[in-house]
């Protein structure tokens, strides 16, 4: 039988060290797949080992010492070239010369980042390879933050890794000239993985509930190292905003409390102020983008705390300017719902409609939105099905119960 403590230890180093761990490993051979296979044989070995020597004083150096001796003891056995062993006692030395003081592994996370953010790596696969390699999400649980069945995006993962070993893509920061290409792609990936742990509303397991603080420090990070891009301050200011509002997502029973029917004296006001600032020093760029008009929305809904909720067409103008910037699936359905408050129920169905059908078959936004407009319209049958449908397409058991309920009252 397992130990706790030992189960608890091994899940803060995965949880707080992942990424890390697997840009150490991987910098050198840039063989990420082989690299997510030590990593495991190491993790496997510590709940083996840690309840009879002990946890260790530093859990993530025992792990990447493990791993490591796991990844040479591999290649010595299939007889790979002298050049690529070498590298690998290369990093041997350079990850003990690492471990013997306090800093035991640096922070290689956005690294890891850039890497996976490379051209010649499909575009489609980027941000899930970086929720995969640096905060260790397997395919079906990124899966519906990408619209993409599980097994599709597990073969885009598959190859974007055979390609990053095949074409040697350096595991370094980009040059100057080539940062804007990847930045976009670093931010996406960072959303991505705030957007796996937010949609966690039920926090049953740990590793969401630790995916938005990692996606916070990873943009903070980020805004230090590029003060002078307007775009990651625009990220920290949305996630922030999204962030304040945590505590207020379920009432004190433990239900699902939608953004409209929150309590704003539950919102954090000093993240709400830290919010508002990076916001401010990013329009302060005059740089326009996709992210500070989303944090602007969100700004927007949070002036409700101090009771001046934003007028509805002036949400309805943001949401039409996010679409001009950057067109996407959640912005067409949530400028629907704005469309729905300025205009009526009717206005905001219409815009539902126009989307293509394909397209929100699986999204579960979309149906919930459809059914409370035709609820408001007053077509209750519709509603009733539109509400299954999002019932159905709903991971999370407070929002299921919160759609029924929303469906038993018609």
């Amino acid at each position: 039988m397992s130990d706790p403590a030992v189960q608890r230890a091994a899940e803060r180093a995965a949880r707080d060290s992942y990424g890390r761990l697997l840009a150490i490993l991987s910098a050198r051979t840039h063989d990420i797949a082989a690299s997510e296979d030590a990593l495991a044989d190491a993790f496997a070995r510590a709940l083996e080992r840690w309840p009879s020597d002990g946890i260790p004083v530093q859990p993530d150096a025992w792990l990447l010492s493990v791993a490591r001796h796991r990844k040479l003891d591999a290649w010595r056995h299939t007889r790979v070239q002298d050049a690529a062993t070498q590298s690998l006692l290369l990093l041997a030395g350079e990850v003990d010369e690492g471990t013997t003081d306090g800093a035991a592994v640096p922070d290689e996370r956005l690294r890891l980042l850039f890497v996976c953010a490379h051209p010649a790596i499909d575009a489609a696969a980027r941000a899930p390879l970086m929720l995969q390699t640096v905060l260790g999400l397997d395919a079906a649980r990124m899966a519906g933050a990408f619209l993409t069945a599980p097994a599709t995006l597990g073969q885009r993962l598959v190859r974007a890794k055979a390609r990053i070993r095949a074409t040697g893509i350096p595991f370094e920061y980009p040059q100057a000239r080539d940062l804007p290409q990847r930045l976009q792609d670093v931010l996406d990936g960072i959303y991505a993985a705030y957007g796996t742990g937010w949609d966690d509303v039920d926090g049953a397991d740990a590793l969401p509930r630790g995916l938005t603080a990692e996606a916070i420090d990873l943009c903070r990070i980020l805004c230090g190292l590029m003060p002078n891009e307007p775009e990651p301050l625009g990220l920290l200011a949305l996630m922030l905003f999204c962030e304040s509002r945590a505590a207020a997502r379920r009432s004190e029973t433990g239900a699902y409390v939608p953004l409209d029917q929150q309590d704003p004296l539950r919102w954090d006001p000093d993240l709400l102020a830290e919010a508002e600032r990076c916001l401010r020093l990013a329009s302060d760029m005059k740089s326009l983008g996709a992210y500070q008009l989303e944090a602007a929305i969100q700004s927007a809904h949070c002036e409700r705390r101090v009771g001046a909720p934003v007028a509805p067409e002036v949400l309805v103008s943001l949401y039409e300017g996010l679409l001009a910037l950057r067109p996407s699936i959640g912005a067409q359905v949530s400028r629907a719902c704005a469309l729905a408050n300025a205009r009526g129920p009717e206005i905001g169905l219409r815009a539902l409609e126009a989307i293509p059908a394909l397209e929100v078959a699986n999204y579960q936004p979309f149906w919930a939105a459809r059914a409370h407009l035709l609820a408001a319209g007053g077509a209750r049958s519709a509603s009733r099905q539109a509400y299954d449908r999002a019932i159905g397409l709903s991971a999370s058991a407070a929002v299921r119960a919160y759609l029924h309920a929303m469906s038993d009252r018609l």
